[in-house]
């Protein structure tokens, strides 16, 4: 393995190979081994696949509640049709040994000095072609009329939980397409599927974004939204890794949390996250694997043990096997240099009834890009710990009609996030030929604009709403949305309507 084998902060990432790695909502479909060149004994028209799975999370404690998420799997299956519904056929075991031992995974796990983390199983007779969608199926936590995992650490709670810091476990609960299959279609694979070819080896990676995948309901309970990203991998090849220092002492910020993220542009030209990790206490991030020839922008920022907030820093047009060295932020100024706290409202109705939706809410920077033009970039958002305790929150539940706002329109329900970023503008840089230059970042207002998009309550990821995706830009007395520091500053309220009927 070459140098990039840890994820940043010393967070796992879970290696589950199955011959490529998939995209931002998504799972597994075909792969192979790590290091492994040349082909096994193959049979004409088949290929081999290996299955690995990654998640460096950026919520375990400290910087979250949680000090583990176990999952238990049951299977991961491909099918070359993108149109493949539960019951198409077509469908083919990429790690057949699930099936008879399904195995149950800690996405807290503590990381090795490896990309390869842990191996789901492998498939060595793949039938040759492109595969289109992929599905990951989970063991319900009743634990079905299959095979169950060996050993079960959720300790009563199902086979499927949540761990807190207090030592609490509290069962994950699933949707029913946990049970039918978590699908990934093209559009959320890196590259749009996975060819298996007559005679080689494919790598699969999937990386399962726990921190994004959870929601908190309003009566305690935790509940599995899945947010999954794959692709075709090589784990020695394609990691991305750095330093984050302060672009003064050329150091690494100290305390506080240094958050990293590996971004790429949705279908509307937005930089999404497409995974996520605190630094360590010297400042490294690492990211591996990725998928093969894919280039990322790098995002990162920080607020140290004093409260004091840095601007954020992105690279662009990072390849695959980069290392970018030191990544300096500038330290905010002023009386009160600490970070901006945007608060706002959601709400839901299907136009003449209240209804439940999860939402994702996120903040975006416009930025500068070198030759002209701008990119909307997802700042990550941030908690805070001075002078008070602050947390983002950003994957709600929407599913009250009591406090909601005096503007909320009727028959809705609502929910309040909490989106915590920098008050500077952010310092941009484009990699090119090994070498990158950071602007300074602008003076004047710093602007924001704040995206939610909705989803149907368990159902792994269903988007829901007309539109399922909302994006404003100005604040609750329609000025633009500007980043202050102090008092909380109120967002123009993001109200989706045309949503379906949740029972």
């Amino acid at each position: 393995m070459q140098g990039f084998a840890r994820n940043s902060g010393n967070r796992p990432i879970f290696v589950f190979w199955i011959a490529s790695f998939l995209g931002v909502i998504g799972l597994a479909t075909i792969l192979v081994s790590c290091g492994v060149g040349g082909s096994s004994a193959l049979s004409s028209g088949t290929g081999a696949v290996r299955v690995s799975m990654t998640d460096p999370p950026s919520c375990a404690f400290p910087n979250g509640d949680f000090t583990h998420v176990y999952i238990s799997v049951r299977s991961v299956q491909a099918n070359m049709s993108a149109m493949a519904t539960d019951t198409s056929s077509g469908w083919v075991e990429l790690a057949p040994q699930l099936v008879s031992q399904p195995m149950q995974i800690d996405l807290f796990a503590a990381g090795s000095n490896s990309c390869l983390l842990t191996t789901l199983g492998s498939n060595t007779a793949l039938p040759a072609g492109d595969y289109q969608m992929i599905r990951l199926l989970l063991v319900a936590n009743s634990g079905g009329t299959g095979p169950t995992p060996a050993t079960n650490n959720c300790n009563g709670q199902g086979f499927n939980c949540v761990v807190l810091h207090d030592g609490s476990i509290h069962q994950l609960d699933l949707s029913s397409q946990a049970n039918t299959g978590l699908k990934i279609p093209p559009g959320q694979i890196v590259g749009g599927g996975i060819s298996v070819i007559a005679g080689e080896d494919v790598d699969l990676n999937i990386d399962f974004n726990a921190c994004a995948s959870i929601i908190q309901e309003g009566n305690g309970q935790y509940r599995l939204k899945p947010v999954l990203t794959a692709g075709q991998v090589s784990t020695n090849t394609t990691g991305i890794g750095g330093q984050v220092v302060d672009s003064v002492t050329k150091r690494p910020i100290v305390g506080g949390t240094t958050i990293v993220a590996l971004e790429k542009q949705d279908s509307t030209g937005t930089d999404i996250i497409y995974m996520q990790a605190v630094t360590d206490s010297l400042g490294n991030f690492n990211f591996c694997p990725l998928p093969s020839g894919a280039t990322f922008d790098v995002v990162a920022v920080a607020i140290n043990g004093s409260g004091i907030a840095y601007n954020a820093t992105i690279e662009t047009a990072v390849p695959g096997g980069t290392n970018v060295g030191a990544i300096p932020l500038i330290a905010e100024t002023g009386p009160t240099p600490g970070p901006a706290i945007f608060q706002g409202f959601v709400t839901a109705t299907t136009g003449s009834a209240p209804t439940q939706i999860d939402a994702l809410v996120s903040v975006i920077q416009i930025v500068p890009l070198g030759g002209g033009g701008t990119l909307p970039v997802t700042i990550p958002a941030e908690n805070t710990t001075v002078p008070a305790a602050n947390v983002s929150v950003q994957n709600i539940s929407v599913s009250s009609t009591t406090n909601c706002p005096a503007s909320a329109p009727a028959n809705a329900d609502c929910a309040e996030y909490t989106l915590i970023g920098p008050a500077s503008n952010p310092s941009v840089g484009t990699f090119a030929a090994g070498n990158v230059s950071f602007s300074t970042p602008a003076a004047g207002p710093v602007l924001y604009s704040i995206r939610a998009n909705a989803f149907v309550p368990l159902s792994g990821g269903m988007t829901d709403c007309t539109p399922s995706s909302i994006t404003i830009n100005l604040d609750a007395l329609k000025n633009p949305l500007t980043a202050v520091t102090g008092p909380p500053v109120t967002p123009k309220e993001i109200d989706f309507s045309g949503c379906t009927v949740f029972p």
